[in-house]
This record gives structure tokens, sequence and C-alpha cells, in this order.
């Protein structure tokens, strides 16, 4: 088996994932204009797919609620710092800097909608 995709049920898919593909770096490579408003966002691999879509079917999570270490949208940065500024800028909000050890750092941040987001400056990068 091969990892397909990961799924958020959010209040505005759309605006949601324009912000990904803004801030990010994201690419919609498949998109529902009318409800469930689904966007498939790939990263610039094109190799991990995150689901963004808005069903009332099932509640809307408290995302900003959620402790980080619940789950997070963890991304690769080569300078934390200056991504975590400028996700900032775009209406992210810290939660965490956590320089690590072995020299890596990892900033916890939270979305405009609360959803966890990690930015990986890590001295040996993963696979």
């Amino acid at each position: 088996m091969k990892f397909e995709h990961f799924a958020l049920n959010v209040p505005d898919a759309p605006a949601h994932a324009a912000w990904y593909v803004q801030h990010a770096g994201f690419t919609i490579v498949r998109a529902k204009p009318d409800a469930p408003f689904t966007h498939f966002l790939a990263d610039d691999t094109g190799r991990t797919i995150l689901e963004l879509y808005s069903n009332p079917a099932a509640p809307f999570p408290d995302y900003a609620r959620a402790h980080p270490l619940v789950f997070h949208v963890a991304l690769v940065a080569t300078d934390a710092r200056a991504e975590r500024a400028r996700l900032e800028r775009a209406g992210a909000t810290l939660f965490l800097e956590d320089p690590q050890p072995d020299g890596s750092l990892l900033i916890m941040l939270r979305d405009p909608w609360g959803v966890p987001l990690q930015l990986c400056q890590r001295t040996t990068l993963m696979p």
C-alpha cells in the first residue's frame, strides 16, 4: 500500500485551500466547485496530498482547541524562522518554537483556521 491523502473537514474549504496554495506553495490537483467543496492539494513533490472539504454531515472539529501533538500538518522549511515570520504575516499564529538537541528546529503554528501547522528545519531530512 501507499499513502494517498490525509483529509480535514473544515468550515470553508475553498478559502482554506487558497491559503495553502498562496502561502505554502501547494497545488490544487482536484477540486469540486459545489458542496462539499472538496480540494485535493499536492506539495511541490506531488507525492503528498492534503484533502480539505466542508461537509456539515459531520461536526467541524475545533482545531484551535486541539493540542498540536494530537495532529498537525508538517512542512519542510530550510529557514523555519523566516517562514514563520512570512506565515504570521499571512495570518498564522505561533504556538511553540522548539529547538532540538541535534540542531533541528521545529516551529508549531496554527493556520488562520486554527489547524496546527509545523515547520520542520531538520539537520537530517526525512527520506
